[in-house]
């Protein structure tokens, strides 16, 4: 009995300390202090390549904070919560950060998820890189122009591509035509 709850405590003690382990990770990309003086340069959105490289104050002033948080620091805006779910309107979708068109409302449709999402994006307007976070692999869009953080794109959208770009609405602005 006394070595059953012995295993029982370990057993307790490893899930509380792994729990606030990954916890702790998890908050650490939320937490401010990140990259505040200098550009910002993940390895995923590094300024080589990219046409407009800023400082995060730079990025700062120029975006809302919702706005840095999604596009500079990775973050996911809570879902519904972007006015881009129900607009329907012709036009094009661009870049929250430097207006880059990025998607057409032609392409755009509702995924069911809560967020903006389109079956292909504009010829040059976004590019794509390997996000391993939260334990899972998927596949990060960001702007081709300034390397912002836009959203993923999975194989489970309508024809003609079988993709869907689940975007963040916080990161692009609606332009009419």
């Amino acid at each position: 009995m006394v070595q059953q709850l012995n295993i029982d405590m370990k057993k307790r003690h490893f899930l509380w300390a792994g729990t606030a382990t990954l916890g702790t990770v998890w908050l650490s990309r939320y937490l401010p202090g990140r990259a505040e003086d200098k550009a910002i340069a993940t390895p995923k959105t590094t300024g080589a390549g990219f046409a407009v490289v800023k400082t995060a104050q730079e990025w700062r002033k120029s975006l809302t904070p919702g706005q840095f948080q999604v596009l500079r620091q990775h973050g996911t805006e809570l879902p519904g919560s972007s006015a881009l779910n129900q607009e329907h309107s012709k036009g094009t979708f661009v870049c929250a950060g430097c207006e880059l068109p990025l998607f057409t409302s032609e392409t755009k449709f509702d995924s069911g998820t809560g967020w903006p999402s389109f079956y292909a994006p504009i010829a040059g307007g976004v590019g794509t890189t390997t996000d391993t976070s939260f334990f899972m692999t998927r596949v990060e869009v960001h702007c081709h122009r300034c390397g912002g953080h836009l959203g993923h794109v999975f194989d489970d959208g309508p024809q003609p591509t079988g993709k869907r770009y689940c975007m963040n609405g916080v990161a692009m602005k609606f332009v009419a035509v």
